[in-house]
């Protein structure tokens, strides 16, 4: 498995950048956080399905489903290549 840990002084452009160069569609990923932004802890594995403006897309779901905001994230695990 590989890991990408976002830092945190990271925005929301940069931290999609930082993922788009790690991850593909099509990979199964883990993404957590431990609290970043303000939210609660966070951790979804899914297909991504798309990298967003907004939010990585996993398996087809919207933003308000099973994506993750940019904001979001700490980390990104990848669990399977496609």
């Amino acid at each position: 498995m590989s890991e990408l840990t976002i830092p945190d002084e990271a925005d929301e452009p940069e931290t999609r950048e930082l993922v788009r160069k790690h991850v593909a569609v099509g990979d199964e990923v883990q993404i957590g956080n431990n609290e970043r932004g303000g939210g609660s802890k966070l951790t979804v594995t899914g297909e991504v399905t798309g990298i967003e403006s907004g939010s990585v897309e996993l398996d087809g779901h919207p933003p308000d489903g099973k994506s993750v905001r940019y904001d979001q994230i700490e980390t990104v695990t990848i669990v399977s290549r496609s």
